[in-house]
């Protein structure tokens, strides 16, 4: 029997994720160790941490894109200037709920900073239409500034 049901969670880990889900936990609930497509367990258990890694980034970056847009988009400043706000500060929370609950994603963030300025770099250039060299190629300030909550480039 513990046969049949480590082939029925395996099978349906492949055609319904959301009910294997939900056979795991039940079989984590009541203990049935033997029971548990482990294979596929360790697998979901460490992709847990690209998740968390892979939105950081994605946060990260849209934040440089609309901190650049908000600095050199000159002639879209006076109509999108609230809603460049409104996304950097909502990023910026993001990204602090996501420390908050792993806070030894930190250093990523250091780690991938650079990385993701050039990449909001890009994408604003694109969308704004502008030359890439519009943006700096060094970031216009160090991450610390990036996430502080009172911090907005100066916009002259």
């Amino acid at each position: 029997m513990l046969i049949q049901k480590k082939s029925l969670t395996k099978t349906l880990y492949d055609t319904d994720y959301n009910l294997w889900v939900l056979e795991t936990v039940k079989q984590l609930e009541k203990r049935e160790f033997n029971a548990l497509d482990l294979e596929n367990l360790i697998e979901e258990v460490s992709d847990l941490s690209r998740r968390d890694k892979n939105k950081l980034k994605s946060l990260l970056r849209n934040l440089c894109e609309h901190l650049l847009k908000l600095a050199y988009w000159q002639a879209e400043f006076s109509r999108n200037q609230s809603h460049w706000k409104g996304e950097i500060v909502n990023f910026r929370k993001q990204i602090q709920d996501q420390l908050e609950n792993s806070p030894s994603l930190k250093p990523y963030l250091r780690q991938i900073f650079e990385k993701c300025y050039q990449d909001g770099r890009e994408i604003a250039s694109t969308r704004s239409d502008l030359p890439l060299s519009t943006f700096p190629e060094k970031p216009i300030a160090n991450l610390e500034q990036v996430l502080d909550e009172n911090w907005f480039p100066d916009v002259n």
